[in-house]
């Protein structure tokens, strides 16, 4: 298991097209991918779970992978959520 805390940057946060952009990742990897928020924890592969973290910009998430992909799953996510989630 891998984890590492990344900070949404893009300014709208997480609604959407850039929940849809973050679960898309997600899925290509056979990685179970959560992220922590606050106190609670959201599968990465589900834009109702990403959508209901209601996860605004300057907010600190923690990803956590676990698996045969782990490291490769964190290092992609980190680098979409870095680059803005397409926005």
């Amino acid at each position: 298991m891998v984890s590492q805390k990344v900070t949404i940057i893009n300014p709208t946060g997480l609604h959407l097209r850039p929940a849809g952009i973050l679960c898309k990742e997600a899925m290509q990897f056979k990685a179970h991918i959560t992220f922590r928020y606050r106190e609670n924890i959201a599968n990465a592969k589900s834009v109702l779970s990403v959508l209901g973290a209601c996860i605004k910009s300057g907010d600190e998430i923690e990803l956590v992978c676990d698996g045969e992909d782990e490291d490769e799953a964190l290092e992609t996510l980190v680098s979409v959520i870095e680059n803005g989630l397409g926005e």
